[in-house]
Formats: structure tokens, sequence, C-alpha cells
């Protein structure tokens, strides 16, 4: 009989019992005059000391702003060095940090200033195009608890920071005294594809120990330099970014306030980081620069790709061309902080470029039936679940909501389909909901992309289902091309797929587009891709 799909990480290390602001002093002691934080556009730099320094001014100045443990404070903004300040002074002084989408527009910074009830808003002048403060004004008065708004290169963000005089060493040590690791410290908005969002609580311990074993298992120590192009609005940011150097004496480089391929492999070859993060599209827009050789990348010997699984052809340049021999998988999700697992260094390349990597060490992680919860057998594909330190608090203010996804003994369901081997590594097949049933034979849109990513002309690709009167769904291609000049038929496809792929899982319909709709952490929103596809193939009357 094979084995039970559970598995739990064991560790030699201990949990981290610290709260965010003791971790940074700690390391700011034991490293002082290594540099901490890089902001490459403005060419701003920080070492420990000076790091410490100004996070500490910050945390002064709200508590004279009147800043309560527990209350509310936003942040939004692009990857900016502020980010960074509010992100451990909010932390310092136990205020709960809000992260807001910098893509976000009126209707939806509304609803999170209100949902969230942030009390204190930092927030960026403009970004690509959008005026932050007109958005700001316009909702403001529909957001009763809304009383302080400041905004970056502005007098406002001047002014504040001139108010840390009117706090006190000692009344910052006050307010630390009664802090707990346990303390909610930040809720992260879900990037749903339906609905509003959820604000998913997490606490000190919840988000310093994820990034400190990312860190870990990665062999992070003060040397390193970490390049970080994702946003830190998200955990792949803020947690495995900023948290995982913090709590190593590393330093957090950022290249651009967003992502741009060139701005971020200048700053790699500049600044010598030793690791560079990204989700799939990021790594594939990268190698496909035209000067992409021109850059020196020979520091790189680590990195993370996460926020969707990743293509191992992509996966195998990253490693030979970028040097990035000990580059790490991660998976996870924003309500367990975010990593469940993590491909090791040491790992063989079917490993790190076929799996998502095995459980972090103090988590649980398991494999069940969607229908009745019972765990499978190692092999079979269920839900996947997790447990342990990682896991949320809960939906801010939405117990409803949070006991959807949180059964009562804390397994966190992930809504995604996995498998786990033999060895204990997973394997994701797709969310449960993206599954195609074609003529009662389950589609699983992973496995097909994972194969057309191999055919010469295809760059980039995602498989929906689409309605059908015969098969209840057909299997559909959203291709991008290598070369947008040229073209991709379902003639070429199905030749392709041929004796290689069983005749039901052929794509139907092929479609070129330019780009995915895809959320600010990396996923690509499906949902919206099916209801342009019904319209595209004019399948309307069929659903």
């Amino acid at each position: 009989m094979s084995e039970l799909a559970y598995a739990s990480g064991p560790s030699d290390t201990e949990l981290l019992a610290d709260t965010i602001g003791q971790s940074l002093a700690r390391t700011a002691a034991r490293f002082p005059d290594r540099e901490a934080l890089v902001d490459v556009p403005s060419g701003r730099r920080w070492t420990y000391r000076s790091l410490a320094a100004d996070v500490d001014e910050l945390a002064r100045a709200f508590l004279a702003l009147g800043v309560g443990k527990g209350d509310r404070v936003g942040i939004w903004s692009p990857n900016r060095p502020e980010w960074v300040l509010v992100q451990y002074a909010t932390a310092a002084i136990g205020a709960i940090m809000v992260n807001i989408n910098p893509a976000y527009r009126r209707h939806e910074v509304g609803f999170v200033l209100r949902q969230s009830g942030i009390s204190v808003l930092v927030s960026a002048l403009t970004h690509k195009g959008s005026d932050y403060r007109e958005m700001v004004e316009s909702v403001a008065g529909e957001c009763p608890g809304l009383r302080t708004v400041v905004y970056l290169d502005d007098p406002s963000w001047t002014d504040l920071l001139a108010r840390a005089a009117d706090a006190t060493a000692a009344d910052l040590d006050a307010r630390t005294a009664t802090l707990t690791s346990d303390d909610p410290i930040n809720i992260q908005y879900t990037s749903g594809t339906t609905g509003f969002p959820k604000g998913a609580t997490l606490s000190h311990h919840n988000i310093l120990n994820n990034g400190y074993f990312v860190g870990e298992l990665i062999s992070y120590t003060e040397h390193d330099r970490i390049c970080v192009p994702v946003p830190f609005y998200h955990c792949f940011g803020m947690v495995m970014g900023n948290l995982a150097a913090t709590t190593h004496g590393a330093c957090i480089v950022i290249p651009a306030p967003s992502f741009e391929p060139a701005a971020t492999l200048a700053a790699v070859a500049a600044e010598r980081c030793t690791s560079l993060y990204g989700v799939p599209t990021m790594f594939i827009a990268e190698l496909d620069l035209p000067d992409f050789a021109d850059y020196d990348l020979s520091s790189l010997r680590t990195g993370i790709m996460a926020g969707s699984p990743c293509p191992v052809e992509v996966m195998k340049k990253v490693v030979d061309r970028m040097h990035m021999s000990e580059v790490s998988i991660c998976y996870g999700m924003t309500e367990t902080s975010p990593v469940s697992t993590q491909t090791r260094v040491d790992d063989d390349l079917d490993r790190r470029t076929g799996t998502v990597g095995r459980v972090l060490p103090f988590l649980e992680v398991k494999v069940v039936d969607p229908a009745t919860g019972v765990t499978l057998r190692r092999g079979e594909p269920g839900e996947l679940c997790t447990r342990g330190y990682s896991v949320m608090l809960g939906y801010w203010d939405e117990p409803e909501k949070t006991a959807e996804v949180l059964d009562s003994a804390r397994w966190m369901h992930t809504g995604d389909l996995a498998s786990m081997r033999s060895d204990g590594y997973v394997n994701i097949v797709g969310r449960i909901k993206d599954v195609i049933i074609r003529g009662g034979e389950n589609v699983y849109p992973r496995e097909i992309e994972e194969f057309l990513y191999r055919h010469p002309k295809i760059a980039d690709v995602q498989v929906i289902g689409v309605p059908d009167e015969k098969y209840g769904e057909e299997v559909m291609a959203c291709v991008i091309l290598r070369d947008p000049a040229d073209a991709l038929t379902v003639d070429e496809v199905r030749a392709f797929c041929q004796g290689q792929l069983a005749h039901y899982k052929v794509p139907r319909y092929v479609r070129a587009v330019e780009s995915f709709p895809m959320t600010i952490s990396g996923k690509v929103r499906k949902v919206e891709m099916r209801e342009w596809a019904v319209g595209e193939l004019g399948l309307s009357s069929v659903g």
C-alpha cells in the first residue's frame, strides 16, 4: 500500500520568537556597517545602522501622530525605500500595516480603506499616470476612519518625520514592551478574480519566520545582495525579499519602482547581486532582451521563482544563462505567509524543474479528496492543504469567509490541485476551478502548458476551458509568440501534439495574444481569459 500524501518539515533550527522590531535590532547590532538597502533609481543607500535609525525615527513620528497598537496604517506605493521604512516602523509600534495594490483604482482603494478601517495612509503621489492624490481625495469622504494622509515626495512626508521629535526613545520602548510575536501586524488583500478581495491578516510570527526559513533554505548570509523587482505590496517582496534579507543581514536592492527587465538586469550587474527574484513571466522577459548577453550576471548564484508554476525550459535557461545554479522554486499563497513548499539548493534538476519542492521546516502539508477531505495516497491528485506557524490569523473582519478555507483543525485549504511524489516533493496540477472537464475526462491545463512550451514558436502559453455543446468544455490554448509577426495555426498545434498527448487534451482552439491578464503577484487571471475567449470565439450562446 502506498504512503499517505502527508509530510511535515523537521528542523534543527528553532522558530524565531522575536517581533519584527526585535529581529531588525538584533541584525543591526550584528552588522551595523553592512549595506541593508539600496535604491538604484535614486542612488540612496542605507547601512543596517542607518536603516535602524530611520525606522526608529519614523516609528516615533507615528507615535507622535497618535497611532496606537492595532491601528491600521495603509501603504499605497510602488517599490521605493519609504515602503520598507513604513513596513518596519509600523511593526515596531504594533500598528497593522495594510498593503494596497499599486494598480488599484478609486473604487478598489475606497473599499480597502473602509474594510480595514485605515486611520493613517501613506501614499505615493502618482504612479504610471495614475493620480493617487486625486483618487484618495475622491473617496476620503466615504472613509470615516481615515484621519491622516501623508504623501511621499510631498511636504506632508517631511512634516511627519519632523514629528519624531515629539516622541522619545522611552515612549517607543514603552510601546514595544506591550508587543508579542503573535500580534497581527499586516493585512494583505488577496487578488480576487471575482468580487472584492479578502484581507489576509498576518502576525509577526507568521511572516518573520517564513521569510527567515525561505532565506535559510537558499543559504543566505550577510554577504548576499537580493535584487527585488517583485512588488513589496505582495508577500513575495516584503516577506521573501525584505524579511528574508534582514533576518540574515543581507542587502535589499530595489532596481526600479515596478518591474522593468532591463533595469532589473542592470541593477544585478551594477550592485553585484547574488540573488534575483521573479515570477516566470519576469524571467522570460529578461531572457528575451535583445542585449541580454551584454549584462554581467556572473555574481548571481541563487534566487526565487514563484507566483505561478515555472516552465521547465525557462528554468533550465535561468540556471544555464543567468548563472543561478542554486535557484529555488517556492509555492504558497498570501494566507500562508506565503511559502509552504520550496526546492533546496542541492536538489537535482528533476526536483528543481519538475516540482515546487517539499514542505518547509515546522510546516505540514497533505493532499486530500476535495469532496470528502480524506487524505489521499502519494501520487494521487487532490487539494493541497497546509498547517503550521505560517497560516494566517484569518480574513480581516470576515469570520464566515475565514471558515470557508480554514477548517477546525487549522488546515488551510488552498484550492490548488496537487500530488505528492514518493519522495515528498509536490507537483501542482492546477486550480480546482481551472480543471477542464471534457466529455467526462478531467484535463489539467498545467500538463498541456508544459508540453506546448516546447514548441519553437511559443514563448508563453495558458490553457483554459471554453464551453462546448457536445463535450461540455473544450480545450483552448492562448499563446504569446516569440516573433509577434509570426503566426501559429490550430493545425500546427495539433500536429505538434499528435502522438504526444491524448486526443482529448489536444487544443481545439488556438489564439495568439500579446499578454495575459495578471494579478500584481504574477498569477494569470484565467477567469478573465475565459470571459474574453467566450466572446472571441462566439460561444456566448453555448454555455
